[in-house]
C-alpha cells in the first residue's frame, strides 16, 4: 500500500487526501495512492489541520506531538510524518478503521 512508507530515520510518511466538511470524521479507503480522510471541520484558520492531527493521533494511540504535517497545509493532498509507531502496527490500525 503506497499510502504509508517507512523513512530512513524510522518515522513513517503517510499520504492523505482530505475531504473537509464531511458528515462525519472517518477514513474512507484509498484515493489514488493516498488514504482518504473525511473531516467534519471546515478548512478555515487551520482548524481542519488540527482536526486531522487529533483524529490520527487518537486512531494510532499516539500523542498529537508525534504527528507533523510535512506538506499540504493549505491543500487536500497532505503528507504527514508519524513518529513512535512501526509501519506494521500503523497499517493494521489504519486498515481496521477504514
Amino acid at each position: 500500500m503506497p499510502f504509508l512508507q517507512t523513512r530512513p530515520d524510522g518515522s513513517l510518511l503517510l499520504r492523505l487526501h482530505v475531504q473537509p466538511r464531511a458528515s462525519r470524521n472517518r477514513l474512507a479507503g484509498l484515493h489514488g495512492d493516498a488514504l482518504k480522510l473525511c473531516l467534519t471541520t471546515p478548512p478555515v484558520d487551520g482548524r481542519a489541520n488540527k482536526a486531522l492531527v487529533a483524529f490520527l493521533a487518537k486512531l494510532l494511540h499516539l500523542p498529537k506531538s508525534a504527528l507533523e504535517i510535512q506538506s499540504g497545509l493549505q491543500g487536500r493532498s497532505k503528507q504527514v510524518i508519524v513518529r513512535g509507531i512501526d509501519e506494521e502496527t500503523a497499517r493494521r490500525l489504519l486498515t481496521r478503521a477504514s
